[in-house]
């Protein structure tokens, strides 16, 4: 049994997500977020939200226990791309890409 919780479209690159990630994976929930509420990174407020909605989802549809629960997977993917101008000088202009990622955590019961 597990409980899955996705995001899309989070306007932060997936590498920099994939950093914080690899601090939560095969934790338990408890240990996972404090890691997350002190850990100063950009990509821990959609995660923080992500985890809460994946314990929601545990609790409420799959009627699971929340505290034997771990984060068994968790991946960050690339989105789509939004590619924005800069102005340069002499009349030239530099582009500038503004990523975004699909992040999916997956949590499991402890055996």
């Amino acid at each position: 049994m597990q409980a899955t919780a996705k995001v899309t479209y989070v306007r932060i690159a997936p590498r920099k997500v994939q950093i914080v990630l690899d601090l939560i994976r095969n934790q338990p929930t408890e240990k996972a977020m404090a890691i997350l509420k002190h850990t100063p990174k950009a990509a821990c407020e959609p995660l923080i939200k992500l985890l809460k909605s994946a314990l929601a989802n545990a609790e409420n549809n799959n009627n699971m226990d929340v505290s034997r629960l771990y984060v068994a997977e968790c991946s960050a993917s690339q989105g789509p791309t939004l590619k924005r101008m800069r102005p340069r000088a002499q009349g030239r202009s530099f582009r500038i890409n503004k990523k975004t990622s699909h992040i999916i955590l997956v949590l499991k019961e402890v055996e």
